[in-house]
């Protein structure tokens, strides 16, 4: 299923694999009649609504014509889904709006309905939504972030706690990110660190090189206040992250050694530096810390 944009030159090929997208205006509808036509298979389609979030969506005022573009048009059209996106379903400070779109989409399904189309699947619930307004788990949700084992914000995960007897987080998070040490270096009372003149050592320290940098997700807004943990001991970035490095404080770790596994994402020992730890020094979201991370970055599945 694509959700997001899919470029007019592709559309044949999505339509000959039989891939279902979604249809947020009355022109894509119209170009997938056409080439449904000429490669004689039907377009699989999810009509996406406009309830409320001002992004995509169709909008009420060109509805009945796509559903009459869907009716007559039956020989090419599979109306494989009607769904919606919440705006904010994460924060309470949203929920009249959210509300709103709820009842708006409930209404446009009615409606759909009374125009002889009977979708396969209605959906509109994200991870928050799944949670906070359990009546949006319709017959899909399009969970994002829970699949990770990570709460869309500290408001849903006390929503799901408030009427429980414990407090055990039902999620498992199911990513570390782990690097090693490259090079160890001395420097003396005075030298400055890295490029510039972001840091200079007030005494002789011990340095440890990390081959991570902005490059691969680690953000250069951690320079001078980052954290990574060697031989399970906290170790503090100093100067300026780099595009592929970044050096760290090793003073206090006599027996650290160049391989030495570097956790910057997970736990070592007793100590544990957590996504959303990560993402606030960084000042990023979860999501965005997430997403930043390159398709390159070796992936390991393990127990």
């Amino acid at each position: 299923m694509i959700m997001g944009d899919t470029p007019e030159k592709a559309l044949s090929w999505v339509v000959e694999n039989g891939i279902e997208l979604f249809v947020f205006n009355i022109e894509r509808l119209k170009s997938l009649i056409e080439i449904s036509k000429r490669v004689n298979k039907k377009a699989q389609v999810h009509l996406e609504i406009e309830t409320g979030m001002k992004r995509t969506g169709l909008d009420q005022n060109v509805l009945d014509e796509a559903l009459e573009l869907v009716k007559k048009n039956s020989k090419y059209i599979d109306l494989i889904g009607v769904c919606t996106h919440l705006a904010g379903a994460e924060s309470i400070t949203n929920y009249l709006r959210v509300k709103e779109q709820i009842k708006v989409f409930k209404n446009t399904l009615k409606h759909i309905e009374e125009n002889g189309l009977k979708p396969v699947y209605t959906h509109c619930a994200c991870s928050a939504a799944a949670i906070r307004y359990p009546s949006t788990r319709m017959e899909l949700v399009r969970v994002g972030i829970l699949a990770y084992g990570f709460w869309s914000s500290q408001e849903i995960l006390i929503e799901h706690l408030k009427n429980k007897e414990d407090f055990i987080n039902p999620l498992k998070r199911v990513i570390e990110w782990k690097s090693s040490v490259m090079a160890i270096k001395e420097v003396n009372r005075g030298d400055y660190i890295g490029y510039g003149t972001t840091y200079q050592a007030a005494k002789k320290m011990k340095l440890a090189v990390i081959p991570v940098g902005y490059e691969t997700g680690f953000s250069r807004s951690l320079s001078n206040k980052g954290s990574v943990l060697v031989g399970g001991q906290f170790a503090y970035v100093l100067g300026t992250v780099n595009m592929n490095a970044i050096t760290v404080n090793v003073s206090h770790l006599p027996d650290i050694r160049i391989g030495d596994e570097v956790v910057l994402i997970g736990k070592q020992g007793e100590n544990e530096i957590s996504v959303s730890a990560f993402s606030d020094m960084g000042e990023q979201l979860n999501y965005e810390m997430l997403t930043r991370l390159p398709a390159d970055i070796p992936r390991e599945i393990v127990d």
